[in-house]
């Protein structure tokens, strides 16, 4: 079985995919696939890509056949799995808050390709890649990352070595060179895999529950159960949304912000109703339900007051040094 490449980024990704592919030569005989966090965010990735160097990019369509010598790149919204030498295009629930996610791509190239599978990180925030990654190493496939000391956002190529015990640990400039040897390597050993038994989309992204967690899914709310990859912690609801530890509990204060706004605003809401009633209670000279309707509007002025100073609280953030952003490419 013939090499495949994937490639996962984030913040900071579009200027190292620039300089990754200008120094890739134009015979490179492996698929390159590609997995930029861009969220729904229309993307110029690959007319980026074509005027950078020899190998042709384009977004996937579903059930396309991967070409050696090609750049795959995610579209919008999708996530790619990798089933049978074809890719087909997913809006499975998000991984690690994105959509398209790294972890799917990884998960799927190392179960179609085993120990063919190459699998590089490069730069970007939190961890989404790692597990994917942890994959590729557990099939026998071969994993790279970006040096961190680089990186614009060191936070996932340091995650991968932190939890995956990684072959490579490069500069950008020397990547590109490095998938040519590597990919050459693979072509010439004697004995080749057999081709992958075919697959579905739903086989190939199953995976095994661990221990039920009292965590409950900030995006749907349903229950979760913890999942371990290598040193990694993950947690993933019974739809399948999944998060490290590191972006649920990001994800906690999000939820809690949004929930503290919510209360506030309502509070808010109700004291000027109540001040309205009180209004045309005394209009009607009605002087004791008046007051009833004041001291309610008092009330819920006085509990506004109070949850103001915990909506306006700077959370400690140890799960990221800052907020994930999504790079539009």
């Amino acid at each position: 079985m013939d090499a495949i490449v994937v490639i996962g980024a984030s913040q900071g990704g579009v200027l190292a995919l620039r300089q990754l592919v200008h120094e890739l030569p134009a015979d490179f005989p492996a698929p390159v696939v590609i997995v930029l966090h861009i969220g729904q965010s229309s993307s110029l990735l690959p007319a980026i890509l074509n005027n950078l160097g020899p190998l042709r990019a384009s977004h996937v369509e579903n059930g396309e056949a991967l070409r050696p010598g090609h750049i795959h790149v995610a579209p919008p919204d999708r996530h790619i799995l990798i089933l049978d030498g074809r890719m087909a295009l997913s809006r499975g629930p998000r991984e690690n808050w994105a959509r398209p996610a790294i972890d799917p791509l990884f998960r799927t190239a190392a179960e179609a390709y085993g120990e063919n599978a190459i699998g590089v990180i490069l730069t970007g925030q939190l961890n989404d890649g790692t597990a994917g990654l942890f994959e590729i190493k557990r099939r026998g496939g071969v994993t790279i990352v970006q040096d961190p000391a680089e990186a614009e956002a060191p936070s996932m190529p340091s995650s991968a070595m932190e939890n995956v015990a990684v072959d490579y640990v490069l500069p950008i400039s020397d990547i590109a060179a490095q998938l040519v040897r590597l990919v050459e390597e693979k072509s010439r050993q004697a004995a080749v895999v057999g081709k992958p038994v075919a697959r579905s989309a739903i086989e190939m992204e199953t995976r095994r529950l661990q221990a039920p967690t009292a965590q409950t899914c900030p995006e749907c709310g349903g229950a979760m159960r913890e999942e371990i990859f290598g040193t990694m912690k993950s947690f993933r609801c019974h739809i399948g949304h999944t998060m490290s530890a590191e972006v649920l509990a990001l994800a906690q204060v999000y939820a809690l912000e949004k929930d503290l706004d919510t209360v506030v605003r309502s509070l808010n809401e109700r004291a000027a109703l109540c001040r309205d009633v009180a209004a045309q209670r005394d209009a009607k000279g009605r002087a004791k339900e008046r007051d009833r309707w004041l001291a309610a509007a008092d009330q819920a002025l006085e509990y506004e007051a109070g949850l103001w100073k915990l909506a306006e609280i700077d959370w400690i953030n140890p799960e990221a040094p800052a907020a994930p952003t999504l790079e539009v490419a």
